[in-house]
């Protein structure tokens, strides 16, 4: 008597279907009988997926290749000296971006160093710490703090923290740091609350909810073994998090400060209503009114009247572009080096 064919024989038959698994971007053949293999949804996915990655890389190209054209002129005529000049006259036409480059690194350093360890702090709060009732109020706020226009963030920063800066928290930071040799230098000056100072100050609010939001759900995904483990060898809370749960997710939170400086970086308005907008000089002082390259480019694209004018705020933009690439790629470096548990590239972070 012959045995009932199997349920599971046409499955079969259509997985044994050829596929070359030495180069799978080639379309699968034909099962028996004119059964298209179910590779084809293989192929498809395959597809879609590298069209999609690609497509990234030709925006990028894109943008990189737009800038580059039309900022020709101001390329061939001041060449390297647009970036280490502090002249900028568009009487005169001579051009140099090098304090609207300071002002973008000094207030994306400063927020950085402002909002990490607070980021990291409210996430670590919020994952180990928080009752289970506070968490979902606290994290949908993070969220809802993040998704908030820069606009709003600029206006407040206007009408409310410069204020502040200028009467309350700018003088007491001279007062206690002023005397100090070499850190007493950042504090110099007239405090008047539109300066570098306070531009760092706003993007380390802006940024804060995107590191913490980040770090929070890194910190989440840490396997309960690991803390189990340290509390079980008679570790304590913060001992367990110590050497447990922040060596785990120190790679993720790295990564989440690298998308909050990426913010910092390009972050236009806010910036622009609170930093001054009012002096080039390159000093030491944190209370000195300047520039970032976005702000700058904010405040002069419509009056960029004659053509070399235009072609230099371009070239402005094509070297927000480079600085930005090249931060992020020492950044990642640095995440890579952290991944793999370097003790140099700690750094003491996790003292």
């Amino acid at each position: 008597m012959a045995s009932p064919p199997s349920r599971t024989s046409s499955a079969q038959t259509a997985r044994s279907a050829p596929y070359n698994h030495d180069n799978p971007s080639d379309p699968p053949d034909f099962g028996t009988g004119g059964t298209v293999s179910l590779r084809w949804g293989d192929f498809l996915f395959q597809t879609s997926s590298v069209a999609a990655a690609a497509s990234i890389l030709v925006v990028l190209a894109a943008l990189f290749v737009l800038l580059v054209v039309d900022s020709r002129e101001s390329l061939v005529r001041y060449g390297i000296a647009f970036a280490t000049s502090s002249v900028w006259d568009n009487v005169k036409e001579q051009f140099g971006a090098l304090p609207y480059i300071y002002g973008t690194l000094v207030t994306s350093a400063v927020a950085l160093v402002l909002a990490g360890p607070i980021a990291v702090g409210a996430a670590l709060y919020v994952a180990e710490y928080a009752p289970a009732w506070i968490r979902t109020p606290v994290s949908f706020t993070i969220e809802l703090l993040a998704a908030i226009p820069s606009i709003i963030y600029g206006l407040w920063g206007f009408f409310v923290l410069t204020p502040v800066m200028r009467t309350t928290v700018e003088p007491a930071l001279q007062r206690i740091f002023g005397p100090i040799p070499v850190v007493g230098i950042l504090f110099q000056g007239a405090p008047i609350g539109k300066d570098l100072l306070t531009g760092g100050v706003i993007l380390a609010i802006m940024i804060v909810p995107t590191i913490m939001a980040i770090s929070r759900e890194v910190i989440l995904a840490v396997p309960p073994a690991q803390r189990e483990g340290m509390l079980a060898l008679g570790a304590t809370r913060w001992e367990s998090l110590r050497h447990a749960v922040l060596p785990y997710a120190r790679a993720g939170i790295a990564g989440a400060a690298i998308l909050g400086l990426a913010r910092a970086l390009g972050e236009t308005m806010a910036v622009t209503m609170v930093i001054g907008n009012s002096s080039r000089a390159i000093t030491g002082s944190l209370f000195t009114p300047g520039y970032t390259m976005a702000s700058a480019i904010a405040n002069q694209f419509t009056e960029a009247d004659t053509a070399i004018y235009f072609s230099a705020i371009v070239e402005v933009a094509l070297v927000l572009l480079l600085v930005s690439i090249a931060v992020n790629i020492v950044a990642r470096l640095l995440v890579w080096q952290i991944g793999r548990g370097d003790p140099a590239a700690l750094g003491g972070v996790l003292v």
